[in-house]
């Protein structure tokens, strides 16, 4: 980047940096992005294919979870890093529609640089884009289904749709009632917060093993082998102080000159550690858990009181613990009173495929539960935790929103009919853009019809058909190939998947044609800047447009 004075050169960047502006930089913008969405195109669907990934240690992940591809793809580019921020935000927002907001801005961008080649300015096309999506999600609120909350079926619709395609075969039977059971439990003040939802993986087993504990499961066993396996009507202590004796928080010498003086010493050691059991004895708990470390000495004494104890349980493990138990975390043994124990109807260890785990279970009114999935292997489970994680967060919003949709491609072609007809009532050159986002919606039942081996023209002009004849929830049967009532199929989403994944992939397509100047810094020496602008597509130039 140099300027002209009186005929001199004049520097303005660092040597070796690269500026890009204009129509090419666009282009550049525009490539990157498709070829993300071309990456997990393919994946759309029950029928979608997957994905394996392996990193630079030679780890393995199979998915055809978009995000879940997004995050382990090393992608380097400007650009296409905003396709991955778009399906993060939609996996936090929504939990599921990460390839659906992917695809979509990719093809936003796509019929985007169509209208460039015509000279339409970028300005006017984001303009355009702006008010398709908002007049979009004004359609998909007109055509939302309502749900409540105690409408089993229904949100079990909802989970199954979510979970279908991602190698839950054997799952898919089970899996919908567990996930909304789990979320029903946990829902307070028409909020579901899923973090209150333990998911516990275990290799071992077949998917259809998995079960749902109304109350909690913690990877931890008993300290001392003498402590009982089996705790009936347990009063459980949450204590995150250790039950160990004091070290002196600054440097500090000790100076023993006869035996007797050592044997006091060790005397008063073996007090402190005795008064604490006791305290713990004197609050009628007979079940504790230690957030941190218990002494050997203090698990014998625990143990003679027939007291159950787990130490170095995770600080989330004890939170969800709290939550579930009706209990308080106590930092001090000392101001401990009746009502900050927990109460569960039975605490044990069990052995699940070779491990230890403490189950707590019966809990009057539990507010956080755990879900323990089984699987052949550790791909398997590591797939089907990705499943019930989209699942818990879908039902989890359609119980908030309280408003669902049909799925199968039947809301998006509902969209790009309403677009159509009110392109035709907006003037000047945003009627283009607008049909553009309308043309764009037609991507997902024709990616649909093509991931299962179906003729995508023929699946489109029948969708078609049927929504231009009112038929709203109308919607593609990929196992057959005709257009079915998708209500009536069972295949129903959130309203939130669908107006996030319209927005989301607007706003991302508004910013990548908004820019029209790519600066890149050089690269420092032994190290790594910027990516190379252009013609590196920043570790991504292999993939196939």
């Amino acid at each position: 980047m140099t300027g002209q004075l009186s005929g001199q050169p004049i520097l303005i960047l660092r040597e070796g940096s690269q500026r890009t502006k204009g129509r090419e930089a666009q282009s550049m913008n525009i490539m990157a992005a498709k070829t993300v969405a071309n990456a997990v195109r393919t994946t759309l669907g029950p029928k979608g294919m997957d994905k394996m990934l392996v990193d630079s240690l030679g780890d393995v992940v199979i998915t055809n979870d978009g995000v879940t591809i997004l995050k382990e793809m090393d992608i380097e580019h400007p650009a296409a890093k905003m396709m991955v921020e778009i399906a993060k935000t939609q996996d936090d927002e929504v939990g599921d529609g990460t390839t659906t907001t992917v695809v979509l801005a990719g093809e936003l961008l796509k019929r985007a640089e169509a209208l460039l080649e015509q000279d339409i300015h970028p300005t006017i096309i984001t303009s355009g884009y702006q008010m398709a999506a908002q007049k979009a999600v004004d359609i998909l609120d007109n055509i939302a289904i309502p749900v409540s909350e105690d409408d089993e079926e229904m949100l079990r619709k909802v989970a199954a749709t979510a979970m279908t395609g991602k190698g839950m075969a054997l799952g898919k039977d089970i899996f919908p009632l567990l996930c909304v059971r789990a979320v029903t439990a946990v829902l307070e003040d028409g909020v579901a917060d899923i973090d209150d939802i333990k998911v516990e993986k275990i290799v071992g087993g077949t998917v259809g093993d998995s079960e749902l504990i109304e109350g909690m499961v913690i990877d931890k066993e008993r300290v001392h082998p003498s402590m009982p396996k089996c705790v009936e009507n347990a009063k459980i202590l949450l204590s995150d102080a250790a039950i160990e004796y004091k070290k002196t928080s600054v440097d500090a010498e000790i100076s023993i000159t006869s035996p007797d003086q050592l044997q006091a010493f060790l005397n008063e050691e073996e007090r402190m550690l005795k008064d604490m059991v006791d305290k713990i004895k004197d609050t009628g708990a007979n079940v504790l858990f230690c957030q941190k470390g218990i002494d050997d000495l203090a698990q014998h004494y625990l143990a003679k009181h027939g007291i159950l104890a787990a130490r170095r349980v995770k600080k989330s493990d004890m939170e969800k613990l709290a939550r579930a138990t009706g209990g308080s975390i106590v930092t001090s043994l000392d101001d401990v009173e009746e009502g900050d124990l927990g109460s569960a109807g039975l605490v044990e260890e069990k052995k699940i495929a070779e491990e230890d785990m403490m189950f707590i279970t019966g809990c009057e009114n539990p507010k956080s539960v755990s879900l323990i999935i089984h699987g052949g292997s550790e791909h398997v489970v590591d797939e089907v935790e990705r499943a019930v994680h989209d699942a818990l967060r879908v039902v989890g919003v359609a119980m908030e929103d309280k408003k669902v949709v049909a799925g199968g491609a039947s809301p998006e072609m509902e969209v790009a009919l309403g677009l159509r007809r009110y392109a035709a009532t907006v003037g000047g050159r945003e009627q283009l853009a607008i049909e553009a986002f309308a043309d764009t919606m037609d991507i997902i039942p024709r990616t649909l019809a093509e991931n299962a081996g179906l003729d995508p023209i023929d699946a489109l002009v029948s969708l078609r058909a049927q929504h231009e004849k009112g038929k709203k929830t109308a919607g593609l049967d990929v196992n057959t190939g005709d257009v079915i009532d998708m209500q009536k199929a069972g295949v129903i989403e959130p309203l939130r998947l669908k107006t996030h994944a319209v927005k989301s992939a607007a706003e991302s397509a508004t910013m990548i044609l908004r820019i029209d100047d790519v600066i890149a810094a050089s690269t420092p020496k032994g190290g790594r800047g910027a990516p190379d602008m252009p013609p590196g597509m920043g570790g991504m130039g292999d993939m196939e447009m």
